[in-house]
């Protein structure tokens, strides 16, 4: 079996962009990743949640590659949120499950050019075709793009930030 390169690189850095997230949540408690730290509604175990589930969301995607198929913005509402019955430790952990899934289909989806069918939804009207590839980008984007803010929500709360949690 010959090893690609390009796939075991984009397992690379999805695992660690989700380490860093890890980082970003160490020892904080289920009360604090439901404190908000400014004026927005977005919490770190609100991101976490929605990290999970987005990450969740576009490998059923990339699975299911379903014509017809259009987004629930029924779901928004808890999108950002961590429910009561969840913990940071109970997503950790649903989080590792769904990377491993996602690892397993990077390596074993026949070709990262095919075209796959993406939901319609209030902002996205007309249905869009977007590579494999493109797809696991995205993902990666997203993991990144709410780390950020993450990291910013983090320091607010008790002066931690990821970049000096990396050392401990």
């Amino acid at each position: 079996m010959t090893v690609d390169h390009e796939r075991e690189e984009l397992i690379k850095i999805l695992d660690s962009q989700r380490e860093l997230f890890r980082i970003t949540v160490r020892g904080i408690d289920d009360e604090q990743a439901r404190q908000r730290t400014t004026v927005s509604e977005l919490t770190l175990g609100g991101l976490l949640s929605h990290a999970v589930n987005i990450e969740r969301h576009w490998t059923t995607i990339l699975v299911e590659r379903d014509p017809n198929s259009e987004f629930d913005v029924s779901r928004m509402d808890s999108e950002y949120r961590l429910d009561p019955e969840q913990t940071v430790a109970g997503l950790l952990a649903e989080w590792e499950v769904v990377a491993e899934h996602t690892d397993k289909l990077i390596r074993e989806l026949p070709n990262l050019e095919d075209a796959v069918p993406t939901p319609t939804a209030p902002w996205a009207p007309e249905r869009k075709w977007l590579t494999v590839r493109y797809i696991l980008l995205h993902i990666l984007r997203e993991i990144t793009h709410h780390s950020g803010h993450a990291d910013i929500i983090r320091e607010a709360l008790d002066g931690a930030n990821t970049t000096y949690q990396r050392a401990n």
